[in-house]
């Protein structure tokens, strides 16, 4: 299943955390880092500890990430300990610096999913890897190390914390569009994630109110290769897999694909007097997960 939607939920919130289970969204990050003020930090670790231990998995209807505190924060070993034996789907690390910091999450985690009894290398990593500059020129490394980290899942990146690490007052210009600086954070994100071959996850819409911006945006960035979006409200979840959802043009030609290689002899197939080979057979099967996707 996709990750189309990632939505933030505030992990010391009861009742952010009680209406979560109707929120149709394919992942839920539990938040122990922004969405939490600091002398509430462990309130909200065993807030979140609980409430998966309440949904194993297999009983979720989501799946259920937590995003920890940054490494460099003593916080974070302690996130990872208490949440670790809930067996989380995942673990988001913020203001990630590379492949390195994903090492470091994951032997953590192996001690943690021994202890408790998770099943070894259960719990995925997804890195908000550019969140700083040093995270933005550090994107390489996560293709370059991908069998060292193989709990990578996903990559994604954060404009506003960048935005405050390179000492900017805005990342956007007079036209309302992301400078230079923060469309290459996006762009090194995208190729990040196709390099090292797990799901490129787009930033924050902060505008929650703007459903027809949001649709917009994610109608354009499917199109550019995302495979999902952050979301800080859970109505932008619905909006999010509208938004992802491929034209009727899409699904058929991929239905087409899929029916060209049924007949194909090897490898490659022919359609309409072009030869298709595997990237487009791969493509067309994601094409029609997400128009399968509820």
């Amino acid at each position: 299943m996709p990750m189309r939607s990632m939505l933030f939920v505030p992990a010391d919130s009861d009742k952010k955390l009680a209406k979560s289970d109707d929120v149709k969204a394919d992942v839920l990050i539990l938040d122990l880092e922004d969405a939490v003020a600091p002398p509430r930090k462990a309130i909200a670790r065993d807030m979140a500890f609980e409430y998966l231990k309440a949904r194993p998995r297999g009983s979720r209807p989501s799946k259920v990430f937590v995003r920890i505190n940054p490494l460099t924060m003593p916080e974070a070993e302690k996130d990872i300990a208490v949440v670790g034996a809930g067996a989380p789907d995942g673990i988001m690390i913020p203001k990630c610096a590379g492949a390195a910091d994903v090492m470091r999450c994951s032997g953590l985690l192996d001690t943690i999913e021994a202890r408790s009894g998770v099943p070894a290398g259960s719990i995925k990593i997804a890195p908000i890897a550019g969140e700083s500059a040093r995270g933005v020129l550090a994107m390489e490394s996560y293709a370059r190390e991908r069998t060292h980290i193989p709990r990578l899942a996903a990559l994604t990146w954060g404009v506003w914390d960048l935005t405050v690490d390179v000492g900017a007052s805005s990342h956007k210009g007079p036209d309302g569009k992301f400078d230079f600086t923060y469309q290459l954070a996006m762009s090194l994100t995208l190729l990040a994630a196709k390099a090292a071959g797990v799901e490129a996850i787009d930033t924050v819409y902060s505008d929650y109110k703007d459903e027809r911006g949001l649709l917009a945006l994610c109608k354009d960035i499917r199109r550019q290769g995302w495979m999902g979006k952050l979301a800080i409200h859970p109505a932008q979840v619905p909006v999010i897999h509208e938004g992802f959802r491929p034209p009727a043009e899409d699904i058929v030609y991929a239905e087409r694909v899929l029916a060209a290689f049924k007949s194909a002899a090897d490898g490659v197939a022919t359609l309409d007097g072009a030869m298709i080979d595997q990237p487009h057979l791969k493509q067309a099967r994601y094409i029609l997960e997400l128009r399968d996707a509820q």
